[in-house]
Protein backbone atom coordinates (compact mmCIF):
# COMPACT_ATOMS: atom_id res chain seq x y z
CA UNK A 1 0.00 0.00 0.00
CA UNK A 2 1.51 2.80 -0.75
CA UNK A 3 0.22 6.58 0.59
CA UNK A 4 -0.56 9.64 -1.69
CA UNK A 5 -1.79 13.01 -0.27
CA UNK A 6 -2.25 15.85 -2.16
CA UNK A 7 -1.72 19.17 -0.27
CA UNK A 8 -5.50 20.62 -1.24
CA UNK A 9 -7.19 17.74 -0.69
CA UNK A 10 -8.69 16.78 2.49
CA UNK A 11 -7.15 13.75 4.08
CA UNK A 12 -4.74 11.59 2.05
CA UNK A 13 -5.53 9.04 -0.22
CA UNK A 14 -4.34 5.17 -0.19
CA UNK A 15 -4.22 3.33 -3.66
CA UNK A 16 -4.76 -0.45 -2.64
CA UNK A 17 -3.77 -3.24 -4.85
CA UNK A 18 -6.06 -6.17 -4.86
CA UNK A 19 -5.51 -9.86 -5.45
CA UNK A 20 -6.15 -9.61 -9.35
CA UNK A 21 -3.75 -6.31 -9.38
CA UNK A 22 -6.79 -3.59 -10.04
CA UNK A 23 -6.17 -0.27 -7.66
CA UNK A 24 -9.05 1.36 -5.25
CA UNK A 25 -8.77 4.67 -3.51
CA UNK A 26 -10.11 5.03 -0.30
CA UNK A 27 -10.05 8.19 1.41
CA UNK A 28 -8.22 9.15 4.87
CA UNK A 29 -9.57 11.23 7.64
CA UNK A 30 -7.62 12.47 10.61
CA UNK A 31 -7.30 8.99 12.63
CA UNK A 32 -6.50 7.35 9.34
CA UNK A 33 -7.25 5.13 6.29
CA UNK A 34 -11.05 4.88 6.90
CA UNK A 35 -12.72 1.42 6.33
CA UNK A 36 -13.23 -0.76 3.39
CA UNK A 37 -16.86 -0.47 2.95
CA UNK A 38 -17.61 2.49 5.23
CA UNK A 39 -18.90 6.12 4.43
CA UNK A 40 -16.61 8.43 4.21
CA UNK A 41 -18.91 11.58 4.58
CA UNK A 42 -21.91 12.46 2.93
CA UNK A 43 -23.10 11.24 -0.33
CA UNK A 44 -23.64 13.35 -3.64
CA UNK A 45 -26.23 12.71 -6.15
CA UNK A 46 -24.93 11.68 -9.27
CA UNK A 47 -21.28 10.78 -10.29
CA UNK A 48 -18.20 11.37 -7.97
CA UNK A 49 -15.82 14.15 -9.77
CA UNK A 50 -12.82 12.31 -10.88
CA UNK A 51 -10.60 15.67 -12.34
CA UNK A 52 -7.88 16.50 -10.26
CA UNK A 53 -8.76 20.23 -10.32
CA UNK A 54 -12.50 19.49 -9.25
CA UNK A 55 -10.98 17.87 -6.20
CA UNK A 56 -8.79 20.69 -5.52
CA UNK A 57 -10.80 23.06 -5.84
CA UNK A 58 -14.15 21.44 -3.77
CA UNK A 59 -12.39 22.30 -0.21
CA UNK A 60 -12.07 25.87 -1.55
CA UNK A 61 -15.50 26.43 -2.77
CA UNK A 62 -17.37 25.08 0.72
CA UNK A 63 -15.05 27.15 2.50
CA UNK A 64 -15.84 30.09 0.51
CA UNK A 65 -19.40 31.61 2.50
CA UNK A 66 -22.09 32.14 -0.38
CA UNK A 67 -23.85 35.75 0.15
CA UNK A 68 -27.47 35.78 1.79
CA UNK A 69 -29.97 36.50 -0.80
CA UNK A 70 -31.86 40.04 -0.38
CA UNK A 71 -34.70 40.16 1.61
CA UNK A 72 -37.53 41.71 -0.43
CA UNK A 73 -38.54 44.87 0.82
CA UNK A 74 -42.04 45.57 2.10
CA UNK A 75 -44.75 46.83 0.15
CA UNK A 76 -44.82 51.11 1.28
CA UNK A 77 -47.89 52.36 2.65
CA UNK A 78 -49.23 55.35 3.95
CA UNK A 79 -48.47 56.49 7.05
CA UNK A 80 -50.61 57.81 9.28
CA UNK A 81 -51.25 58.80 13.13
CA UNK A 82 -51.81 56.24 15.64
CA UNK A 83 -55.56 55.28 16.66
CA UNK A 84 -54.72 56.44 20.42
CA UNK A 85 -51.85 58.89 20.95
CA UNK A 86 -51.82 59.30 24.77
CA UNK A 87 -53.56 56.09 26.34
CA UNK A 88 -54.75 58.21 29.35
CA UNK A 89 -55.85 61.08 27.28
CA UNK A 90 -59.29 59.66 26.93
CA UNK A 91 -62.67 60.80 27.76
CA UNK A 92 -64.47 59.95 30.60
CA UNK A 93 -67.63 61.38 32.86
CA UNK A 94 -67.10 63.40 35.06
CA UNK A 95 -69.03 63.70 38.71
CA UNK A 96 -72.24 65.42 38.68
CA UNK A 97 -75.38 66.26 40.02
CA UNK A 98 -78.70 68.08 39.52
CA UNK A 99 -78.45 72.01 40.08
CA UNK A 100 -81.51 71.84 41.59
CA UNK A 101 -80.04 70.54 44.97
CA UNK A 102 -77.68 72.85 44.78
CA UNK A 103 -80.10 75.73 44.15
CA UNK A 104 -82.59 73.80 47.43
CA UNK A 105 -78.74 73.71 49.50
CA UNK A 106 -78.25 77.70 48.74
CA UNK A 107 -81.78 78.76 49.63
CA UNK A 108 -81.64 76.34 52.77
CA UNK A 109 -78.12 77.77 53.62
CA UNK A 110 -79.25 81.64 53.39
CA UNK A 111 -82.25 80.59 54.99
CA UNK A 112 -81.05 79.45 58.07
CA UNK A 113 -77.90 82.35 58.01
CA UNK A 114 -80.98 84.95 58.05
CA UNK A 115 -82.87 83.19 60.93
CA UNK A 116 -79.56 83.08 63.29
CA UNK A 117 -78.67 86.71 62.29
CA UNK A 118 -82.07 88.01 62.96
CA UNK A 119 -82.28 85.92 66.69
CA UNK A 120 -78.84 87.30 67.32
CA UNK A 121 -79.98 90.81 66.99
CA UNK A 122 -83.19 90.22 69.10
CA UNK A 123 -81.58 88.11 71.59
CA UNK A 124 -80.07 90.76 74.57
CA UNK A 125 -76.23 91.43 74.81
CA UNK A 126 -73.98 88.25 76.42
CA UNK A 127 -70.90 87.88 77.13
CA UNK A 128 -68.38 87.99 73.72
CA UNK A 129 -66.84 84.88 73.64
CA UNK A 130 -70.16 83.30 72.75
CA UNK A 131 -68.94 84.10 69.10
CA UNK A 132 -70.77 80.87 67.68
CA UNK A 133 -73.55 82.02 65.98
CA UNK A 134 -71.36 84.60 63.63
CA UNK A 135 -68.98 81.63 62.37
CA UNK A 136 -72.20 79.40 61.86
CA UNK A 137 -73.43 82.79 59.32
CA UNK A 138 -70.57 82.68 57.87
CA UNK A 139 -70.24 79.18 56.87
CA UNK A 140 -73.70 79.05 55.63
CA UNK A 141 -72.98 82.17 53.18
CA UNK A 142 -69.91 80.27 52.39
CA UNK A 143 -71.99 77.29 51.62
CA UNK A 144 -74.65 79.06 49.69
CA UNK A 145 -71.88 80.77 47.42
CA UNK A 146 -70.56 77.30 46.74
CA UNK A 147 -73.40 75.84 45.96
CA UNK A 148 -74.36 79.03 43.21
CA UNK A 149 -70.88 79.27 41.86
CA UNK A 150 -70.89 75.33 40.57
CA UNK A 151 -74.11 75.68 38.75
CA UNK A 152 -73.91 75.27 34.77
CA UNK A 153 -76.00 75.01 31.99
CA UNK A 154 -75.91 72.10 30.25
CA UNK A 155 -77.31 72.68 26.29
CA UNK A 156 -78.19 69.89 24.21
CA UNK A 157 -74.61 69.39 21.66
CA UNK A 158 -72.84 70.77 23.60
CA UNK A 159 -70.61 69.60 26.79
CA UNK A 160 -68.51 70.71 29.49
CA UNK A 161 -64.72 69.54 29.68
CA UNK A 162 -63.24 69.89 33.23
CA UNK A 163 -59.79 70.12 34.12
CA UNK A 164 -58.35 71.12 37.47
CA UNK A 165 -54.52 72.71 37.94
CA UNK A 166 -54.18 71.03 33.05
CA UNK A 167 -55.31 67.67 34.49
CA UNK A 168 -58.17 66.48 32.57
CA UNK A 169 -60.90 65.50 35.15
CA UNK A 170 -63.71 64.14 33.27
CA UNK A 171 -66.29 65.95 30.34
CA UNK A 172 -69.89 66.61 31.34
CA UNK A 173 -72.47 65.93 28.85
CA UNK A 174 -75.68 65.99 30.92
CA UNK A 175 -78.20 68.98 29.83
CA UNK A 176 -80.62 70.76 31.53
CA UNK A 177 -79.12 72.83 35.36
CA UNK A 178 -76.32 70.55 36.42
CA UNK A 179 -73.73 71.39 39.46
CA UNK A 180 -69.86 70.61 39.57
CA UNK A 181 -66.95 71.43 41.75
CA UNK A 182 -66.33 74.84 41.08
CA UNK A 183 -62.92 74.78 41.49
CA UNK A 184 -62.17 73.02 38.22
CA UNK A 185 -62.00 74.66 35.00
CA UNK A 186 -65.06 74.11 32.83
CA UNK A 187 -64.60 74.52 28.87
CA UNK A 188 -67.65 74.16 26.49
CA UNK A 189 -67.03 71.93 23.47
CA UNK A 190 -69.22 71.61 21.05
CA UNK A 191 -70.33 68.20 19.84
CA UNK A 192 -73.04 68.72 17.24
CA UNK A 193 -72.84 67.19 13.81
CA UNK A 194 -70.93 70.17 11.81
CA UNK A 195 -69.46 70.60 8.25
CA UNK A 196 -66.75 72.62 6.54
CA UNK A 197 -66.55 74.05 3.32
CA UNK A 198 -63.23 74.65 2.22
CA UNK A 199 -61.75 77.19 0.29
CA UNK A 200 -60.02 76.23 -3.44
CA UNK A 201 -57.35 74.00 -2.75
CA UNK A 202 -54.04 73.86 -5.30
CA UNK A 203 -53.27 70.35 -5.89
CA UNK A 204 -52.03 68.58 -9.00
CA UNK A 205 -52.79 65.11 -10.42
CA UNK A 206 -50.98 62.72 -11.42
CA UNK A 207 -49.87 63.91 -14.60
CA UNK A 208 -48.64 67.39 -12.78
CA UNK A 209 -51.55 69.55 -14.29
CA UNK A 210 -52.59 72.10 -11.79
CA UNK A 211 -56.14 71.99 -10.54
CA UNK A 212 -58.11 73.72 -7.68
CA UNK A 213 -60.66 71.98 -5.76
CA UNK A 214 -63.25 72.27 -3.14
CA UNK A 215 -63.79 69.82 -0.36
CA UNK A 216 -67.17 69.41 2.02
CA UNK A 217 -66.27 67.54 5.12
CA UNK A 218 -69.12 65.90 7.39
CA UNK A 219 -67.35 66.12 11.20
CA UNK A 220 -68.16 66.25 14.71
CA UNK A 221 -65.54 65.84 17.77
CA UNK A 222 -66.10 62.39 19.42
CA UNK A 223 -63.50 62.84 22.19
CA UNK A 224 -63.58 66.17 23.84
CA UNK A 225 -60.21 65.17 25.79
CA UNK A 226 -58.04 65.15 22.63
CA UNK A 227 -59.69 67.35 20.85
CA UNK A 228 -59.09 70.09 23.68
CA UNK A 229 -55.96 68.89 25.32
CA UNK A 230 -54.27 66.85 22.24
CA UNK A 231 -53.82 69.87 19.77
CA UNK A 232 -53.79 73.32 20.15
CA UNK A 233 -57.14 73.99 17.88
CA UNK A 234 -58.71 70.71 16.54
CA UNK A 235 -60.21 73.09 13.80
CA UNK A 236 -57.23 73.79 12.85
CA UNK A 237 -55.75 70.76 12.38
CA UNK A 238 -59.03 69.51 10.40
CA UNK A 239 -58.19 72.15 7.67
CA UNK A 240 -54.39 71.04 7.68
CA UNK A 241 -55.14 67.63 7.24
CA UNK A 242 -58.06 68.20 5.17
CA UNK A 243 -55.66 70.41 2.44
CA UNK A 244 -52.55 67.11 3.07
CA UNK A 245 -55.71 64.67 2.38
CA UNK A 246 -56.97 66.48 -0.74
CA UNK A 247 -53.27 66.50 -2.44
CA UNK A 248 -52.22 62.83 -1.68
CA UNK A 249 -55.53 61.82 -3.16
CA UNK A 250 -55.95 63.95 -6.17
CA UNK A 251 -52.16 63.13 -7.08
CA UNK A 252 -53.02 59.34 -7.61
CA UNK A 253 -55.41 59.70 -10.82
CA UNK A 254 -55.43 62.05 -13.79
CA UNK A 255 -58.25 64.38 -14.57
CA UNK A 256 -59.10 63.07 -17.48
CA UNK A 257 -58.80 60.51 -19.94
CA UNK A 258 -57.74 61.91 -23.47
CA UNK A 259 -57.14 58.22 -25.34
CA UNK A 260 -58.91 57.80 -28.20
CA UNK A 261 -61.22 54.95 -26.24
CA UNK A 262 -63.99 55.76 -24.38
CA UNK A 263 -62.98 53.41 -21.25
CA UNK A 264 -59.73 54.82 -20.49
CA UNK A 265 -58.41 54.86 -16.98
CA UNK A 266 -59.56 55.67 -13.78
CA UNK A 267 -60.07 59.65 -13.34
CA UNK A 268 -60.87 62.40 -10.86
CA UNK A 269 -64.49 62.81 -12.93
CA UNK A 270 -65.40 59.59 -9.98
CA UNK A 271 -65.89 61.41 -7.74
CA UNK A 272 -67.76 58.75 -5.74
CA UNK A 273 -64.39 56.67 -5.76
CA UNK A 274 -62.25 59.98 -4.88
CA UNK A 275 -64.76 60.62 -1.76
CA UNK A 276 -64.35 57.61 -0.53
CA UNK A 277 -60.63 57.54 -0.30
CA UNK A 278 -60.79 60.68 0.98
CA UNK A 279 -62.68 60.29 3.77
CA UNK A 280 -60.96 56.67 4.69
CA UNK A 281 -57.91 59.16 4.82
CA UNK A 282 -58.97 61.81 6.52
CA UNK A 283 -60.81 59.89 9.26
CA UNK A 284 -57.69 57.93 9.72
CA UNK A 285 -55.41 60.84 10.31
CA UNK A 286 -57.87 62.82 12.37
CA UNK A 287 -59.17 60.10 14.28
CA UNK A 288 -56.23 60.25 16.69
CA UNK A 289 -57.22 63.89 18.28
CA UNK A 290 -60.94 63.01 19.09
CA UNK A 291 -62.86 64.47 16.11
CA UNK A 292 -64.61 61.91 13.77
CA UNK A 293 -65.22 62.58 9.93
CA UNK A 294 -67.99 61.04 8.64
CA UNK A 295 -67.19 62.46 5.14
CA UNK A 296 -65.48 64.15 2.70
CA UNK A 297 -66.61 65.15 -0.77
CA UNK A 298 -64.85 67.18 -3.07
CA UNK A 299 -67.20 69.24 -4.66
CA UNK A 300 -66.04 70.21 -8.13
CA UNK A 301 -62.24 69.54 -9.28
CA UNK A 302 -61.30 71.83 -12.06
CA UNK A 303 -58.31 73.27 -13.82
CA UNK A 304 -56.41 76.43 -12.59
CA UNK A 305 -56.73 79.81 -14.74
CA UNK A 306 -53.36 79.20 -16.22
CA UNK A 307 -54.09 75.78 -17.80
CA UNK A 308 -57.65 75.82 -18.11
CA UNK A 309 -57.40 77.29 -21.83
CA UNK A 310 -54.74 74.79 -22.92
CA UNK A 311 -56.61 71.67 -21.05
CA UNK A 312 -60.30 73.10 -22.87
CA UNK A 313 -58.46 72.83 -26.52
CA UNK A 314 -56.92 69.01 -25.47
CA UNK A 315 -60.40 67.64 -24.77
CA UNK A 316 -61.97 68.92 -27.80
CA UNK A 317 -59.41 67.66 -29.53
CA UNK A 318 -59.76 64.16 -27.91
CA UNK A 319 -63.54 64.67 -28.58
CA UNK A 320 -63.62 65.63 -32.05
CA UNK A 321 -60.96 62.29 -32.28
CA UNK A 322 -63.41 59.85 -31.08
CA UNK A 323 -66.19 61.33 -33.17
CA UNK A 324 -64.04 60.75 -35.90
CA UNK A 325 -63.20 57.58 -35.73
CA UNK A 326 -67.00 56.22 -34.82
CA UNK A 327 -67.95 57.77 -37.78
CA UNK A 328 -65.29 56.17 -39.67
CA UNK A 329 -65.89 52.60 -38.30
CA UNK A 330 -69.85 53.15 -38.67
CA UNK A 331 -69.03 54.23 -42.47
CA UNK A 332 -66.47 50.64 -43.01
CA UNK A 333 -69.24 48.46 -41.62
CA UNK A 334 -71.80 50.31 -44.05
CA UNK A 335 -69.27 49.77 -46.74
CA UNK A 336 -68.60 46.24 -46.06
CA UNK A 337 -72.39 45.06 -45.61
CA UNK A 338 -73.25 47.05 -49.34
CA UNK A 339 -70.84 45.45 -51.13
CA UNK A 340 -71.30 41.73 -49.29
CA UNK A 341 -74.85 41.80 -50.30
CA UNK A 342 -74.36 42.87 -54.03
CA UNK A 343 -72.11 40.04 -54.35
CA UNK A 344 -74.42 37.80 -52.62
CA UNK A 345 -77.23 38.56 -54.54
CA UNK A 346 -75.76 38.37 -57.67
CA UNK A 347 -76.11 42.35 -58.70
CA UNK A 348 -72.88 42.28 -59.60
CA UNK A 349 -69.55 40.37 -60.74
CA UNK A 350 -66.07 42.45 -59.86
CA UNK A 351 -62.70 41.34 -59.62
CA UNK A 352 -60.08 42.50 -57.62
CA UNK A 353 -59.36 45.40 -59.14
CA UNK A 354 -63.17 46.46 -59.49
CA UNK A 355 -64.09 45.81 -55.66
CA UNK A 356 -61.64 48.02 -54.82
CA UNK A 357 -62.31 50.42 -57.09
CA UNK A 358 -65.93 50.37 -55.79
CA UNK A 359 -65.27 50.00 -51.52
CA UNK A 360 -63.54 53.18 -52.57
CA UNK A 361 -65.98 54.94 -53.73
CA UNK A 362 -68.59 54.35 -51.51
CA UNK A 363 -66.28 55.22 -48.33
CA UNK A 364 -65.96 58.31 -49.59
CA UNK A 365 -69.77 58.44 -50.81
CA UNK A 366 -70.91 57.54 -47.27
CA UNK A 367 -68.04 59.45 -45.18
CA UNK A 368 -69.01 62.67 -47.04
CA UNK A 369 -73.01 62.08 -46.43
CA UNK A 370 -72.34 61.66 -42.44
CA UNK A 371 -69.58 63.45 -41.87
CA UNK A 372 -71.53 66.94 -41.97
CA UNK A 373 -74.37 65.43 -40.38
CA UNK A 374 -72.94 63.97 -37.48
CA UNK A 375 -70.97 67.51 -36.72
CA UNK A 376 -74.36 69.17 -37.01
CA UNK A 377 -75.67 67.07 -34.35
Amino acid sequence: MRPYRDPLVLGPLFRDEGPDGSRTATAAGPDGPAAPGAPAGPRRSGPAPTDPDTLRQAPVRTAIPRPAPPATAAPAHPRTLPAVLDPELTEHPARACSGWWALLTAALATGGAAVLARFEELRPSTSPAEAWPLAVVVCCALLALTALCGLRRGLTGQAWSLTLFGRYRGTIRRTGLIWSNPLRRHTRVDVRLRHWRSEPLCVVDSEGTALRSVVLVVWRVRDTARALLAVDDHTAYLRGQVESATARVLSRMPADSFGPEPDGPETLRDTEAVGDELTRLLAAECKAVGVEVFSARPLHVEYAPEVAAAMQRRRVASIDARHRDSVLTSVLDAVDDTVHRMSDRGLVSLDDYERKALVKDLTVAFYTARGPAADAR
